[in-house]
């Protein structure tokens, strides 16, 4: 079909096309109007959707409210209460500015305000249907703004067919008015779902929002900093918590929830080395920072923002999560310790390797410690005094307060190696050990092809190679810190870490990955029986050591058990 001459589209048609990219699903309508009412001083808002908002959205505040005429201009294009001049564009400090949501909700769907300002004697109620606008009429109504939206895209029905199921809409829905009621705690939110009642939260503090919003009250740790005039807050969850999708993730821009690759993308980073693969970090971020340092004026839903200085803005997030994350478990101020010689080689029978030599953990041969006929006494430790191994693989330890702690023997020592590798590789180089006899390694040629290639990175790793004929290759030393562990495993899983790299990708993008394998083969292997001074300094070490919640592919290492619930499980609570 040829174009036909140029021509200027009716009013009703451009309002059709402006709400196909502003309102594109029901829950960027309910979106819409929930930052109408945050913007308009409300402390309580309350929102009911039917279908998923594809039937109905109705959103009732109490906030400043419309007159008559207010109500007349609010639904006409670009008109907007929220920009004085043109200045203000650069200055942006409210959530709706365009004048170009409600509009649009009228050109697709059946719309219908109520709203009465505080010094009005009555409400006063407008009518758009399918862009057809009806005259302001009075009406009775409360302080504030009640909208109804329904039968969302009858005037564009061919839109509506390409909407999702009902509940897949109303998951949606519930996921844009989660993330503004997270971002304004002190405001009262109600949401109810084809009458059922998902949420009814008063005004409270940050944390008990996240808290009730997320229900991870008790794992909140608490983030804070700032840098050139960006300012950093929130909570964030342990990496033991985490979720197979990002929904789960909020993160505000001076108010304003967004879904910005820049922070999501610095969030990933600073989890990425103590998080299972394919999983997402649970957060709460909140960044403020100067009006004109951000430009939210760049996507039609204002999902994303451009900052002057993102560079800044990632640096900011990676820094403050990986302190926090880096924080450990806080051990208290040292009381007696154990000094342990290195033991390289248990006297069991076997090549059991003994790894991270820095740790000195001599790891003795002979039966399991027999538990002790009473705690030790020693001063009140985080992570509490050993009293038993049980299956062979799992420490029992308990606090001065009746805590139960029970600690997975390799997942704790993974992270512990994994640490002293990072840190010595940063320090400079990664200690060497040689092997008393070179090892032959058979690998396919892809394999030894991807491991010779990187030798020299590896080499900086304390891993020395060399070519050994076809499909082999000769292991001279390994990294100090795993022992001796058998190289063949990890260079296996070495070989499989590296083809994921593109050839052109530098080691050192990838190095927690790299460290994550290798840590995994020099750790205590469940199975492998410890003494009571080697499950002590195991503990000691996981406290005084940052990250030591969770290993390498972020598994806990410990789980813990109040004496209080301990006591509900059998019922004296």
């Amino acid at each position: 079909m040829r174009a036909g001459r140029i021509r200027l589209l009716p009013e009703v048609t451009v309002n059709r096309i402006a709400a196909g990219e502003v309102i594109e699903r029901p829950a960027a309508a309910a979106r819409e109007l929930v930052e109408n009412a945050i913007d308009a001083g409300a402390t309580r808002i309350a929102v009911a959707l039917a279908a998923g908002g594809m039937d109905r959205i109705e959103v009732t505040d109490n906030g400043a409210g419309m007159s008559a005429d207010e109500l007349a201009l609010a639904v006409q294009r670009h008109a907007t209460s929220k920009l004085i001049d043109d200045d203000d564009l650069l200055r942006i400090e409210t959530l709706g500015f365009r004048g170009e949501a409600l509009p649009s909700i009228g050109a697709a769907a059946r719309l219908e305000i109520t709203s009465r300002p505080a010094a009005a004697d009555h409400a006063s109620l407008i009518r758009v249907e399918g862009g057809a606008v009806h005259a302001p009429v009075p009406s009775a109504g409360a302080q504030g703004t009640r909208v109804v939206v329904r039968d969302l895209f009858f005037a564009t029905p061919a839109r509506r067919k390409f909407l999702k199921s009902p509940r897949a809409e109303a998951d949606a829905s519930e996921i844009a008015i989660n993330r503004l009621a997270l971002a304004t705690p002190g405001i009262a939110f109600r949401l109810e779902s084809d009458g059922r009642v998902l949420f009814d939260l008063p005004s409270q503090d940050r944390r008990s929002r996240i808290a009730a919003m997320l229900g991870e009250n008790a794992a909140l740790i608490e983030i804070a900093g700032e840098r050139d005039g960006l300012v950093l807050s929130g909570f964030i969850c342990p990496p033991t918590i985490s979720r197979a999708t990002a929904a789960a993730q909020t993160l505000v821009v001076n108010g304003r929830p967004v879904a910005d690759p820049t922070l999501r993308t610095a969030v990933r980073v600073a989890f990425r080395d103590v998080i299972a693969h394919g999983r997402h970090p649970v957060v709460a971020l909140f960044l403020d920072l100067p009006s004109d340092q951000v430009d939210v004026n760049v996507h039609p839903g204002k999902a994303e923002v451009r900052f002057r200085s993102p560079d800044a803005v990632r640096g900011l997030i990676i820094s403050t999560l990986t302190r926090a994350l880096g924080v450990g478990i806080h051990a208290p101020a040292p009381g007696p310790s154990l000094t342990l010689r290195q033991s390289w080689y248990a006297t069991t029978p076997g090549p059991q390797h003994r790894g991270f030599a820095d740790m000195q953990l001599a790891l003795a041969a002979g039966p399991a410690a027999k538990p002790p006929a009473s705690l030790p006494d020693q001063p009140d430790f985080p992570l509490g005094a050993p009293v038993a191994q049980v299956l062979d693989t799992y420490i029992i330890a308990v606090t001065g307060d009746g805590t139960l702690v029970l600690v997975d023997q390799h997942a704790a020592h993974e992270r512990l190696t994994h640490e002293a590798i990072r840190d010595q590789m940063l320090a400079g180089g990664v200690r060497s050990q040689a092997m008393l006899l070179p090892a032959v390694v058979d690998l396919p040629p892809g394999d030894v092809a991807r491991l010779l290639a990187r030798a020299g990175d590896l080499a900086s790793l304390g891993l020395e190679l060399e070519e050994f004929g076809v499909g082999a290759i000769l292991v001279r030393a390994m990294p100090a810190a795993l022992g001796a562990p058998d190289p063949a495993p990890l260079l296996r899983d070495l070989a499989d870490e590296l083809s994921e790299m593109d050839e052109t990708t530098a080691l050192s993008d990838r190095l927690e990955a790299v460290i994550a394998r290798m840590a995994c083969h020099g750790s205590i292997r469940a199975g492998r029986r410890l003494g009571a001074e080697e499950m002590s300094a195991l503990l000691r070490q996981m406290e005084a050591t940052p990250r030591a919640a969770t290993c390498s592919h972020g598994r806990p290492t410990f789980l813990k058990l109040s004496k209080p619930e301990i006591e509900r499980m059998f019922g004296r609570r």
